[in-house]
């Protein structure tokens, strides 16, 4: 009888960007001629990091190169803790603390995400968010804590956060292009 074969075990690593409550999720990637595994998700992990473990919904989105999406949050009640993937592709993702009391309130932080890497940007209540594919397509996976409410749906403007995105000339929706800059913005949301 052979001893069994010690697997590599798979880790994630948590490195906090500028803004307090928004992390990038690294796993690692194992791989071999089959391709790769990489564990994104570890319950008492997350909980150690005080990540949020309970998400109500889930979606996925397939974007094309120079589409900007974003910058979207929920108000409050119904603000919501948020991860997104990406499962191919890559994106330019964009957090901005909304956050009054916050020191970095307006600021925002990039996170490359790519299919290949498996990294995750992690973004508690308070944050808008928004991408930018920078490959011919890619394919986004998001989990929220709290469910859509139309009534609390908002965003601000994708160009009024002095953001430094890749193109000038993005593929936008019309409720993008009429979202209010984050100058005319009155937050509600508290650090």
């Amino acid at each position: 009888m052979q001893p069994p074969i010690e697997l590599p075990r798979p880790k994630l690593e948590f490195v906090a960007t500028s803004l307090e409550g928004c992390f990038e999720i690294r796993p690692t990637v194992i791989e071999d001629e089959r391709g790769f595994f990489a564990k994104i998700f570890h319950k008492p992990l997350w909980e150690e990091h005080g990540l949020c473990t309970e998400f109500q919904e889930e979606y996925l989105t397939y974007s094309v190169r120079r589409t900007i999406r974003g910058l979207h949050f929920q108000l409050p009640p119904m603000q919501h803790a948020k991860v997104v993937f990406c499962a191919k592709g890559e994106v330019f993702d964009v957090a901005v603390d909304l956050r009054k009391g916050s020191p970095t309130y307006g600021e925002h932080a990039v996170i490359h995400l790519s299919g290949a890497a498996s990294n995750a940007v992690y973004l508690a209540p308070g944050f808008a968010h928004g991408f930018c594919v920078t490959s011919d397509e890619a394919l986004l996976y998001y989990k929220q804590s709290s469910v859509y409410s139309p009534t609390h749906d908002a965003g601000i403007r994708w160009d009024s956060a002095n953001i430094p995105w890749p193109i000038s000339d993005p593929i936008l929706s019309q409720r993008d292009r009429l979202l209010q800059p984050l100058s005319f913005f009155e937050s509600p949301f508290k650090l």
